[in-house]
């Protein structure tokens, strides 16, 4: 079992005193918000949420798990929505989610409660504990929030985001693997200069990448001379980073976190005059373009996220004492060779040829 995480622990890490790790763990004042955010970050890193939780489990996990396949399902699934500007129905990424979601749930006849931009008072004015059977989030969450949450002691499944503070399951494409395979198939084509492209902290899918794409290098003895502005707080607003950015080594790659990031980084690089794919190569993630000159991306199956997170939710219900589980879904990696004729200096201009595996 594991051994108990101590205050002073929590302290000697956050780099705070005692008395402040006590006031923000009990949600009293007395801390600032800046404070208080650390001291919850650094106490479920070190396992601080988990404890009681891991031994309720192993004292009350009896008997065989349940199955919900045959279950006649009724009562109601909060989606909630944390950032209406960047996570909303509409959205080329998110919308599909949702969708995936909500059908998924009609199939169980489960009714849907969507909530967008929950402020730490209004959740539980808008969610009655005894009303719901559970919470599905889609994106990022604000640990607040999620502390919050965590009072009303119902499941709760988290599509595309993890939170050291709140321990749930969690369905995530396999980012890691994903961008490897791409990074490996760009290799095999001989491209040996890359920049990465992408606030790394602004989401746990974006640092994935980034490790995977830092590590298959390493791991070819590729050497990184990574331009830090491209993966830090500017990168967040990209059209902050386009007033700053200009390249003085050009890559032979810009390997973006996402599409979107891809298809504004590609008219950037035109306005600098650096046309794409004539003089360099811009790759994205998630495969929401089909107008820009990507030559490679990542085809994620976002309804499938979406039907997954339902799933996961039942077998919560039905099984709420087991482990918290981590799902991964495969992607497959396209690559757009026609970029890759241009980009060589072929002379005409050829059909898509899509590789896909």
């Amino acid at each position: 079992m594991r051994a108990k995480v101590r205050i002073q622990e929590i302290a000697d890490l956050a780099g705070v005193s005692k008395f402040a790790v006590s006031r923000a763990l009990s949600g009293k004042s007395g801390v600032s918000a800046q404070t208080r955010e650390k001291i919850l970050r650094v106490a479920g890193q070190l396992g601080y949420f988990k404890n009681n939780e891991q031994q309720q489990q192993q004292q009350r996990l009896t008997g065989e798990l349940q199955e919900f396949e045959e279950v006649k399902w009724d009562g109601t699934i909060v989606v909630m929505f944390p950032n209406l500007r960047y996570q909303n129905r509409e959205h080329i990424y998110w919308g599909p989610v949702f969708e995936g979601v909500s059908s998924r749930l009609r199939q169980r006849g489960l009714d849907i409660i969507t909530i967008t931009e929950p402020s730490d008072d209004n959740v539980f004015k808008l969610l009655n504990p005894e009303a719901i059977q559970g919470i599905i989030t889609i994106g990022t969450v604000s640990t607040q929030i999620l502390l919050k949450i965590k009072q009303m002691d119902i499941p709760v499944v988290m599509v595309d985001h993890s939170d050291p503070v709140f321990a749930c399951d969690t369905i995530f494409t396999d980012n890691f693997n994903s961008m490897q395979q791409m990074m490996m198939k760009l290799i095999s084509k001989g491209y040996r200069k890359f920049q990465f492209v992408g606030n790394i902290k602004d989401a746990q899918s974006y640092f994935d990448r980034w490790l995977a794409f830092r590590s298959t290098l390493e791991s070819c003895q590729i050497e990184l001379h990574q331009d830090p502005m491209l993966i830090g707080p500017e990168a967040q607003d990209i059209f902050l980073l386009f007033k700053q950015y200009r390249p003085v080594d050009l890559p032979e790659v810009f390997v973006c976190a996402h599409d979107v990031n891809a298809r504004f980084f590609i008219e950037h690089l035109g306005y600098l005059g650096i046309e794409v794919p004539a003089q360099c190569a811009v790759t994205g993630f998630d495969n929401t373009n089909d107008t820009h000159p990507i030559l490679a991306t990542v085809n994620v199956n976002k309804e499938l996220l979406g039907m997954r997170a339902v799933d996961q939710m039942l077998w919560r219900i039905q099984n709420p004492r087991t482990a918290h589980e981590k799902k991964l879904i495969y992607a497959d990696v396209i690559l757009r060779e026609n970029y890759a004729y241009l980009l060589n200096g072929e002379a005409e201009r050829e059909e898509a040829n899509v590789e896909i595996q």
